[in-house]
């Protein structure tokens, strides 16, 4: 059975931490990021987790932090699932391709923070998504396969990409629109499998509510690109570090719902870009989905077994004006 692993703020130290039922305990490690915590402190985890008599304190004493930290590349799939290309606009079938795309690292944000939506945007949306760790260096074409997925994957996290649908589309921005500040809520855990739980990977139950309703349910069994192949195409084209990100796409049920027309217009290269913007809003305003100031959104992921389960987050969206500064470098243990 895999392990989840917090990294928590607690009497101004930033510390990672295994965690036991509904207690966390401390680990010596230090790291000050993903990527060398996953050289020694899996193994230290693993053995206080057996000893049964570590020292532990209540989750709720302390602030979990995204445990995917800076610097860190955060590769994302779009259109991922059939639900959502449809609601899209989009044909349902899988492609012949696959959407790929990034995140800012800077829109990390933990499980339980407020999302500040920026002053301006007026089509804020939500996205669950299944967020692989990488847990070795990829530096060449490889040919990963489901079975030997284990060596690439690290572990899991439940993501939220929220985008900005306003800047997105009618501008073609999506870095822009999905990288302002909080925009990646990552965590609460990360939970790191165990060999024989990897195939669980394509057996995982995703949920999300805004404000007690269900807007999104799926099962990664429904994923078009599985994450083997992908991480097989992107070897391909890029490098992967370890403790890299890489999101699996989201299922239907955003606020967004376009038309495949409305989609051609507001994407069109021949439409003058305001008039995009215009088009964007005045379609989408009335369906009341979008997040609004005051909204909470849940995200939950886990298998129908029980086997995995990677937490429940919880994140208020705010206004930007109503935000305080965010001061601390989120990538950085502030005991260093």
């Amino acid at each position: 059975m895999g392990i989840h692993i917090v990294r928590y703020e607690k009497d101004d130290e930033t510390r990672w931490g295994a965690l036991a039922g509904e207690e966390v305990i401390p680990l010596a490690n230090t790291s000050r990021t993903l990527d060398a915590f996953l050289e020694e402190g899996p193994d230290e985890a693993k053995t206080l987790l057996a000893s049964g008599s570590a020292k532990s304190f209540p989750a709720a004493e302390a602030k979990l932090l995204s445990p995917v930290t800076k610097p860190a590349r955060i590769v994302c799939q779009g259109a991922n699932y059939s639900s959502h290309r449809e609601e899209s606009g989009l044909e349902a079938a899988r492609p012949p391709f696959n959407m790929i795309f990034s995140k800012a690292d800077s829109s990390l944000c933990g499980a339980y923070e407020d999302v500040i939506r920026p002053e301006g945007i007026k089509l804020l949306d939500y996205e669950i998504e299944l967020g692989l760790v990488i847990g070795t260096e990829i530096t060449e074409a490889s040919d990963i396969k489901e079975d030997d997925l284990h060596n690439y994957v690290a572990g899991l996290v439940i993501t939220n990409d929220i985008s900005a649908r306003d800047i997105q589309l009618p501008q073609g921005q999506w870095l822009k629109g999905k990288s302002y500040r909080t925009f990646c809520p990552t965590g609460p855990y990360l939970y790191l499998l165990d060999g024989e739980e990897v195939p669980l990977i394509n057996e995982l139950e995703l949920d999300l509510w805004v404000n007690d309703e269900l807007r999104q349910s799926a099962n990664t069994d429904q994923l078009l690109f599985k994450p083997a192949e992908t991480l097989m195409e992107l070897s391909e084209i890029m490098d992967l570090s370890r403790g890299d990100l890489v999101m699996t796409g989201t299922t239907g049920g955003v606020a967004m719902n376009l038309t495949p027309e409305l989609l051609g217009k507001v994407t069109s290269l021949a439409v003058p870009g305001q008039d995009k913007i215009d088009m964007m809003v005045e379609d989408q305003a009335g369906n009341g989905r979008y997040l609004k100031d005051g909204d909470l959104v849940r995200c939950a992921i886990r298998s129908a077994d029980g086997k995995i389960n990677l937490g429940e987050q919880r994140n208020r969206i705010v206004p930007q004006s109503d935000a305080p500064p965010r001061t601390r470098n989120e990538g950085i243990n502030a005991t260093s």
